[in-house]
């Protein structure tokens, strides 16, 4: 088991050999003394424009400032609100409200993309591309902190099954353990080369860019347009260390890799989503000297299990088992223990369990429970609202989710949010969001709809309407017309019914 003991987030700057390379970026490589003195300075410069506590948002694509944030702002003492750089302005509109956002950095077109009222007030606008140079101006650096390991460092914006989408706050000792353990499982050493090509709003995206730098190795950030970029970028690199969702691993088997693509690969690991046998063949085929690490999380505590890779060809469909820092129970519905090949709720226990919701005692109340009275750890836990069993050999297979949550190309995405959206357009009177099976996105995002008064004109204005407020993850990608929906017994739109018809 590797060391418990949390320290303050930024630290993990202070690990790597000075001149050993950090961070890959398009304009050069910071080594990590570069880090150590750029995330010093980021901090200093944020530490003179907000007070201790305050958050702070960043809505852009992977670069300098998106990778160094969530440690600059932790050392000025701040909380870091990473902004999904896919979102549009109403999404981010939420989150600046919801979080009480002081400061903005994102780029200019973005930062243009906003509307009137957007940005609450008192909140200022920067455009990232100036950010380094006024801190550069300010000169004002920080060196580490001794900040209290439990204090808040982000808030992670993830959504529901129902509203819109909610704030997981994560401590430093989150953030730093999470580090720890996954560096821990994976094995990363440092001459390790990570591509970081999830999004930084996402925790299994922070973990791509915190457990490398935790082992001393380097991380290659990506955004990617085609899936052939990935391959490219792993030749290129020497990539080590590949993370992914299930919908772009289907797309990166069917993209051509060449042998210096895949020959300094060590390690896939996948979260997001559950790898189908097929594909877990394929990607065994495609990279048989590279290590396959499946894995199960949700942002309210991190990262759950993982299965060892030894286990892969024998058991693919299986979670595996609790990563370090985790124990994971699995509890009937009378609060029991449940024993082998027993469903149950998978209910996370340990120091990765989040904070809970920003501001949100209710909804936090619903997910972070005292643990069961068996757990080892006790205190607080997350009870995911999966369903799940352990075999007799102890490993974890997923059976399914109590809530409507939509995972569509990797995003966790709230039914009520586009059916919000299509209501809003006041061109439906009424609208139901349901996800169906796809092999390749996980879940197709299928809008049911009843015509408001616009009849027929409204069929060809909702789609170009839903275009204007929803990111593009979150598009319908088909909308069904009824004249009529379906009710249950209590008089509300029967969701179980149009399931059944359009094949949810």
């Amino acid at each position: 088991m590797p060391d418990p003991t949390p320290h303050p987030l930024d630290q993990l700057t202070e690990i790597g050999d000075a001149q050993a390379p950090a961070l890959v970026l398009r304009g050069g490589t910071l080594t990590y003394g570069d880090l150590r003195s750029r995330v010093s300075l980021l901090a200093g410069w944020l530490a003179s424009k907000a007070d201790e506590g305050a958050r702070v948002a960043s809505w852009a694509a992977k670069g300098e400032l998106t990778c160094l944030l969530p440690l600059a702002a932790a050392r000025a003492g701040l909380v870091h609100v990473p902004v999904n750089p896919l979102l549009k302005h109403a999404q981010v509109a939420h989150i600046l409200a919801d979080s009480g956002a002081v400061l903005l950095m994102g780029t200019r077109a973005r930062l243009q993309s906003l509307e009137a009222g957007d940005a609450p007030a008192g909140c200022e606008l920067f455009d990232e591309a100036e950010v380094f140079d006024l801190a550069e101006k300010l000169g004002a650096s920080l060196g580490p902190s001794d900040h209290d390991p439990h204090g808040l460092a982000a808030i992670l914006y993830t959504s529901g099954s129902t509203g819109k989408p909610k704030g997981v706050m994560l401590s430093h000792a989150n953030m730093w353990l999470g580090a720890v353990s996954v560096a821990s499982y994976l094995g990363l050493e440092r001459d390790d080369v990570t591509l970081a090509v999830l999004p930084l709003s996402f925790d299994y995206g922070q973990s791509q860019l915190l457990s490398t730098w935790y082992a001393g190795g380097c991380v290659v950030p990506l955004d990617y347009l085609f899936p052939r970029d990935v391959a490219r970028a792993c030749a290129k690199h020497g990539v080590t260390t590949l993370a992914a969702v299930p919908p772009l691993w289907v797309q990166l088997t069917e993209a051509e890799w060449t042998d210096d693509a895949r020959a300094s690969l060590r390690r896939l690991t996948n979260s997001g989503g559950a790898l189908t046998v097929e594909l877990v063949r394929e990607l065994r085929a495609m990279f048989p000297k590279a290590r396959l690490f499946p894995m199960y999380g949700l942002t309210e505590a991190f990262r759950s299990t993982f299965l060892d890779p030894a286990l892969v060809d024998s058991h693919p469909t299986s979670m595996g088992t609790a990563i370090p820092f985790a124990e994971i129970l699995v509890i009937g519905d009378e609060g029991e223990l449940c024993g082998p090949d027993h469903e149950g709720e998978l209910v996370h226990c340990g120091p990765l369990v989040a904070q809970g919701y920003w501001q949100d005692a209710e909804k936090t109340a619903e997910r972070f429970r005292p643990a069961p009275p068996m757990s080892e750890y006790g205190g607080t836990a997350v009870w995911s609202g999966d369903r799940v069993k352990r075999d007799a050999d102890g490993l974890l297979y997923f059976l399914g989710r109590r809530d409507a949550m939509i995972k569509s190309a990797g995003n966790r995405i709230s039914p009520q949010e586009i059916e919000s959206a299509a209501l809003a357009t006041g061109l439906v009177a009424e609208a139901v969001a349901l996800g169906v099976p796809d092999p390749r996105l996980g879940h197709e995002i299928h809008l049911v709809v009843r015509a408001g008064n616009d009849g027929e004109d409204g069929e060809a204005m909702l789609a170009k309407a839903l275009q204007r407020e929803l990111p593009n993850f979150m598009q319908p990608h088909v909308i069904h017309w009824r004249k009529a929906m379906p009710l249950n017994p209590n008089g509300k739109i029967d969701r179980n019914a149009l399931a059944q018809e359009i094949g949810a």
